[in-house]
């Protein structure tokens, strides 16, 4: 099972393609959809625990990570798969369910467009 769609920084351009919805902040200013967009984004982000669950996901070796190896943070396994569920809303995580087991990745796409859309700033 897998999941980019949503509320998505990313929005597919073709079945494998993605493209960045959003500009550089210093290049130009947001239209209201892509302020909308990003800041779902942003605020899937603003919670400790999925901040944390997006960084396990992203350091984890391989690039993928199952929920058995990333579920001990310090929060009930219910409250882990909603929190993994709103990142995936968000557009920041992929899922792919393999027998019993569901693994997330980050699209790299997504950290890229975090970086451009941020990394101007300094």
């Amino acid at each position: 099972m897998s999941n980019t769609n949503g509320l998505s920084l990313l929005e597919p351009a073709g079945s494998d393609v993605v493209v960045p919805c959003c500009p550089p902040l210093t290049e130009r200013a947001l239209t209201a959809d892509e302020a909308e967009r990003t800041a779902r984004m942003f605020k899937a982000l603003g919670d400790p625990v999925r901040l944390r669950l997006f960084s396990l996901v992203a350091s984890h070796a391989g690039g993928e990570a199952c929920v058995c190896d990333i579920s001990d943070v310090g929060v009930s396994q219910p409250t882990v798969s909603h929190h993994l569920k709103k990142l995936r809303e968000a557009g920041l995580l992929t899922s792919e369910r393999r027998g019993t087991w569901v693994y997330y990745r980050v699209e790299p796409s997504v950290v890229a467009a975090m970086g451009r859309m941020l990394g101007t700033l300094g």
